[in-house]
């Protein structure tokens, strides 16, 4: 009798278990976002004395811009993000020097995919707040610069750094999330005048996205 009893609880508890379970039809393991994103540099620079050129001096435009991002869920809470854009075209000035006030110098082009890894609180939640670790690797191109009267000014062709993240996604339907993310990203790239490296760009930008995700 008492096993009896025993038995007719335990699967009435099952049963209510499962009644308040929520449904996890958007619980595959990979998600996509498409995300904009604001591009804000911290724009530090080294001095230049031979051209009067003081330190955090040197500016890289702040711009809107696209993302699109891929994850993969590794377990409930662990998951690795791939962020990915197109070609971006910044524009460098100098903002006081010899050559007077603000002094447009040129452009060039980076592309930064970013990887991370990451971990998130509240994996059933309508709420999943995450944090991220991860690393950045920025290919400069069609770097443009010229310091007039002096010649042109050179950059790397690449930076290597670390990058940080943290964000959430609100759940508005089934598979579909609402997306808010910050990342910090360490980029920065030697300057050189006839070979010789005269500063160096720290631009260290804060990306803060808001998007739309889709899991499956």
């Amino acid at each position: 009798m008492r096993l009896h009893s025993f038995s007719i609880l335990a699967l009435a508890a099952l049963g209510e278990a499962t009644a308040f379970r929520p449904a996890r039809a958007d619980d595959g393991p990979w998600e996509v976002r498409l995300r904009g994103v604001f591009l804000d540099p911290a724009n530090k620079s080294d001095a230049i004395p031979l051209l009067a050129v003081p330190q955090d001096a040197i500016h890289v435009n702040s711009k809107w811009l696209p993302d699109l991002d891929i994850e993969y869920f590794f377990t409930r809470h662990w998951s690795s993000e791939l962020i990915l854009t197109y070609p971006q075209k910044q524009t460098v000035t100098v903002e006081k020097s010899a050559l007077g006030g603000p002094t447009d110098i040129g452009t060039f082009k980076h592309l930064p995919p970013i990887l991370t890894a990451k971990y998130n609180f509240i994996p059933d939640g309508t709420f999943r707040p995450y944090v991220g670790v991860g690393v950045n690797l920025t290919l400069l191109s069609q770097r443009y610069l010229v310091i007039p009267t002096v010649g042109p000014l050179h950059m790397d062709a690449s930076s290597v750094g670390p990058a940080a993240q943290a964000g959430f996604d609100y759940k508005i339907a089934d598979h579909w999330f609402l997306n808010l993310d910050a990342k910090w990203v360490m980029i920065r790239s030697d300057l050189k005048l006839a070979g010789v490296q005269v500063s160096q760009a720290r631009l260290d930008p804060f990306l803060f996205g808001i998007g739309i995700g889709y899991r499956f």
